[in-house]
């Protein structure tokens, strides 16, 4: 984004990218349908940053929602918002829309080096590793986009936060965001039921920083717990009660629109020869992962009185102990702190030097939120090198 601002100005623009081909990441966010933002009110969108809507929201008034989709408009691909309100290309893919805006940035001048890995500076030059042994270059601005630290390889390593860091740049700790966490299954439960989804259940979750949650969906059971969209949309809180108190107690409804009184009637009916199993599958139609779950979670007791088994169906108490690595996350919390920048994204204790995406210090929940604000941080920060650029020939032409 920053290069298109940047070359669409007429500055040479020379793109570096340490994998052999660039955007792995952004086709990756593609797999399965290529969900590049969303369509809820404004208000609502924002709230989605949670502690960093403040600092975020400067850039997408710059170029939120609206903007990406007529971008994308432009490069060829009309959008659709889905049923989620999640909003898409037609095709649903990311590669060919990667490859009409490449075309357009090669053909605005935009020179593209592959296999160049940023080893950091070296008296005020880049220093690059490349097939052909290290390189260094100099240039007028850089902008940094090294992403995270999540999905390492497709490019995103996290490597870059020591060479800013010796530099005096505040970096928060990189943690697991949009990520799973676990539960510690016994082995029983792990051997049936890893892999399967938890569909149409119910999850809340009050976290002691005062974040409450309370959505239905799906999740999934893993061998090692849980993960999910739902799960997702809670992960910055429970990581940070888990960092707390070393746990974070989720309660999951598995029979959601159906009220208390309604199960215990349906449990209450005498179940003759049928074994509890069947009884709960053809009362109240749980079975499967779900009942596996309440075995699981619950004592024999629980079986034996109607009215603690129901109250527990609407609310099951599940333990997550851990975020799972950092590296099956779908993305990043921590990062550059924002007060480390100034309102264009440039470092103020290296000037000259912009950055933009995911290195930087915010979250946000899947569902079109995190390409949102790298799209909308990459043209801000290009708009600022711009400004950089134009004021140091103003300056030069001063010193002449």
């Amino acid at each position: 984004m920053a290069a298109e601002v940047l070359s669409q100005a007429g500055v040479r623009v020379d793109l570096y990218d340490a994998m052999p081909s660039v955007g792995r990441k952004f086709l990756m966010a593609g797999k399965g349908g290529m969900n590049i933002t969303h369509s809820e009110p404004y208000y609502q969108f924002l709230s989605r940053y949670g502690s960093r809507q403040t600092q975020i929201k400067p850039l997408l008034d710059k170029f939120g929602p609206a903007a990406l989709r007529a971008w994308a408009l432009e490069l060829g691909f009309e959008t659709f918002i889905g049923s989620s309100g999640k909003v898409f290309p037609v095709d649903m893919k990311a590669a060919p829309l990667l490859r009409a805006w490449l075309h357009r940035l090669r053909a605005d001048g935009v020179s593209f080096h592959m296999r160049h890995q940023w080893l950091g500076w070296d008296d005020g030059m880049l220093r690059f590793q490349t097939p052909d042994g290290e390189k260094k270059v100099s240039a007028d601005a850089v902008l940094l986009a090294l992403g995270g630290g999540s999905w390492a390889r497709l490019g995103s390593t996290g490597a870059w936060v020591p060479l800013l860091a010796q530099r005096g740049v505040q970096v928060e700790p990189l943690q697991p965001s949009n990520c799973g966490f676990d539960v510690g299954w016994s082995e029983f439960f792990q051997s049936r039921f890893a892999g399967q989804p938890l569909k149409s259940v119910q999850a809340s979750f009050t976290g002691s920083d005062g974040f409450e949650f309370c959505e239905q969906g799906e999740m999934l059971v893993t061998a090692d717990g849980v993960e999910g969209s739902l799960i997702y949309k809670m992960s910055a809180s429970l990581r940070g009660q888990i960092a707390a108190t070393g746990a974070a107690v989720i309660h999951l409804d598995l029979a959601p629109g159906k009220d208390k009184q309604f199960l215990i009637d349906r449990i209450s009916v005498p179940r003759g020869k049928h074994s509890m199993a069947n009884h709960l599958r053809k009362r109240i139609g749980i079975d499967g992962v779900k009942a596996g779950l309440l075995r699981e979670i619950l004592s024999k007791e629980y079986f034996d009185a109607p009215a603690r088994l129901a109250e527990a169906i609407k609310a099951l108490p599940i333990k997550l102990v851990a975020a799972r690595p950092m590296d099956e996350a779908i993305s990043t919390a921590g990062g550059i702190s924002f007060e480390a920048l100034d309102q264009h994204l440039m470092i103020r204790a290296l000037p000259g030097v912009f950055c933009a995406g995911e290195m930087l210090d915010w979250e946000a929940p899947t569902g079109g939120y995190l390409l949102s604000a790298c799209f909308a941080g990459g043209q801000v920060a290009g708009e600022g090198v711009l400004a950089w650029l134009q004021c140091s020939v103003a300056q030069q032409q001063l010193e002449r």
